[in-house]
């Protein structure tokens, strides 16, 4: 394997190797550099003899990369984005801006922000368009790293935990985060069901049948590693991926779900259900928004989660 020389390494070439690294395709890269697909070739050729190794293989319509280009392509592409925010501010004005931004929530945590968001937006950038996509993991960071996504907002609290560590140990971090809100949950039934009188006992929660809102489709949640913690286990006879859902099934059954308590009134099925508190100590639920750090300094960017943060802020505060 060559000695790569970095002070005669031409950085352009890695410009190009982070543009088809992203595309995964030959032909969109050179459009994307405003280059022709022989001159992307060719400086994947360079860059090749410089760093002794393929980089990229052909696949179907596209290009593979190595397990080497998998490695080296996160550095590269921060590499670039400090260099681009030294060299080029990026300036957003949201008045004028007319960027696309992809969120991804739950539908609980979207009832209550996107309104507010949507208010922001109609404001001070009219502009400005949002898709929002629905969040299906407790560990979004692939998501982000694939760029499916421009901020996620949720309660991560193994991600966050890992962040933290990360952080403290000085070892270098891809992603951030902002708490945004603490949520709290509880039981949640239909009126008149046989456990809506008296108090909601740990035993006759367990003795239940029980909804799960699961957003990965797995038949376990956090409620279940607290009940584990005390020897204890309780009957999941169906998992949805949605709280609306599970607010709608239980109002017309004798099932028992966990709902965050400021969703219930979005339901509009308030005065259809019973809440009560829950006979067991449960972590408590901090969310937050979660972004990849590519973005971190990106104008458009702190204007989203400066939004978000303000939307969040407008629907809890006291």
């Amino acid at each position: 394997m060559p000695q790569t020389n970095f002070r005669t390494l031409d950085l352009n070439l890695l410009r190009v190797f982070d543009e088809v690294m992203a595309e995964r395709n030959l032909t969109r890269a050179a459009h994307n550099l405003s280059l022709t697909q022989p001159a992307v070739s060719n400086a994947l050729r360079r860059l090749r003899g410089a760093l002794g190794d393929d980089l990229v293989r052909r696949s179907g319509a596209g290009v593979e990369p190595t397990p080497r280009a998998l490695v080296i392509w996160p550095s590269v592409r921060e590499a670039l984005r400090q260099l681009q925010a030294s060299l080029v501010p990026d300036i957003f004005e949201p008045a004028h801006a007319d960027t696309s931004f992809v969120l991804s929530m739950v539908d609980a945590t979207a009832a209550e922000l996107i309104a507010g968001l949507v208010d922001i937006v109609e404001r001070e950038a009219p502009g400005v368009s949002l898709r929002v996509v629905p969040l299906t993991t407790r560990d979004p960071r692939r998501l982000l790293e694939e760029e499916a996504a421009d901020l996620v907002v949720g309660y991560f609290p193994a991600v966050v935990a890992d962040i933290t560590a990360r952080t403290q140990a000085g070892q270098a971090v891809n992603f951030a985060y902002q708490r945004l809100y603490d949520g709290e949950y509880v039981c949640v039934m239909r009126r008149n069901h046989p456990l809506a009188d008296g108090p909601l006992t740990l035993e006759r929660f367990c003795n239940a049948r029980h909804l799960l809102v699961s957003f990965s489709g797995r038949p376990y949640g956090f409620i279940d590693e607290a009940l584990t913690v005390l020897g204890r286990q309780r009957r999941i006879v169906l998992t949805v991926n949605q709280f609306f859902t599970a607010g709608r099934v239980v109002a017309h059954s004798n099932l028992l779900t966990i709902l965050p308590r400021h969703f219930v009134p979005a339901t509009g099925i308030a005065d259809e259900l019973v809440l009560r508190e829950l006979p067991f100590t449960v972590p408590a639920v901090h969310v937050a928004s979660l972004w990849h750090r590519r973005l971190q300094e990106s104008g458009a960017h702190q204007w989203l989660r400066q939004a978000v943060a303000r939307s969040a802020q407008r629907a809890f505060q006291p």
